[in-house]
C-alpha cells in the first residue's frame, strides 16, 4: 500500500504553497499518495488587501479540523518564517490540537518541513528546528532532509538559494517579489521523494 501523505501549508504571496506543489510531485514520483492542505488565514479581508496579498486560491482544501490529519501517515509542513518560527496561521492550528495531543493521535507519524524566509539571515534552519518542540509533543517523529538525496544541490553555491539539510527552503526577499527558483523547486521535489521513499521504508 502507497503511503499517504498529507501537504500542509500557509502562503500569503504564493512562495510556500509553489513549494508544496513541487513537494507533491516528489511524493507522486516515489509511488506516494499526497493530499494539500492550507491552515485557515487568521487576518481579515481588509488586512491583507492593505499588505497586497493576492486573493487565497480556493483550489485548496483549508485545513479547519486537526482531526482530519488522523488518516495519514506522515505530513510535510510548509511554514513561511516569522522571527524564526511558526506564524500565527500556523500556530493558531496546532493550539486546536488538544484532542489529538490528549489522545496521541498523532503519535508515530512522520513529518518534515519545508520553509521561506526573506533572507540568507532570516532563519531557515532555526525555523526548522523550532518546530521540534510541537512535533515532539505530539510524538511526531521528524524526518530531515539531510545531504544524500540533495547533496550536489546544497553544495552548489553557485546561485543564491535556499533549501538546507532541515528541508526544502525559498528566500522571497523582504518585500516578497522573488519567487521560488527552480533550483529550489528541485530540492523540493527531491524532499517530497524521498519522504515518501522514507515511510515506504518504515513499512506505511
Amino acid at each position: 500500500m502507497a503511503p499517504k501523505i498529507a501537504i500542509v501549508y500557509y502562503s500569503m504571496y504564493g512562495h510556500v504553497k509553489s513549494l508544496a506543489h513541487a513537494e507533491a510531485e516528489g511524493i507522486r514520483s516515489a509511488g506516494g499518495d499526497v493530499d494539500i492542505y492550507c491552515v485557515e488565514e487568521t487576518m481579515s479581508p481588509k488586512v491583507l488587501a492593505k499588505m497586497h496579498a493576492p486573493p487565497t486560491d480556493s483550489s485548496v482544501t483549508v485545513l479547519s479540523n486537526p482531526s482530519v490529519l488522523e488518516q495519514y501517515d506522515g505530513f510535510l509542513f510548509g511554514i513561511p518564517t516569522r522571527y524564526g518560527s511558526f506564524p500565527a496561521q500556523w500556530r493558531t492550528f496546532w493550539d486546536r490540537t488538544g484532542k489529538q495531543w490528549t489522545a496521541g493521535a498523532y503519535w508515530g507519524k512522520l513529518a518534515g518541513v519545508f520553509v521561506s524566509v526573506a533572507t540568507q539571515g532570516g532563519g531557515q534552519g532555526e525555523t526548522a528546528l523550532a518546530t521540534m518542540s510541537t512535533l515532539t509533543h505530539h510524538g511526531i517523529i521528524y524526518v530531515p532532509l539531510g545531504y544524500k538525496p540533495v547533496a550536489p544541490l546544497l553544495n552548489d553555491n553557485s546561485e543564491v538559494r535556499g533549501g538546507t539539510p532541515w528541508g526544502a527552503g525559498t528566500f522571497a526577499n523582504d518585500d516578497g517579489s522573488r519567487m521560488p527558483s527552480e533550483k529550489e523547486l528541485e530540492i523540493a521535489r527531491a524532499q517530497g521523494k524521498a519522504f515518501a521513499e522514507t515511510l515506504t521504508k518504515f513499512g506505511f
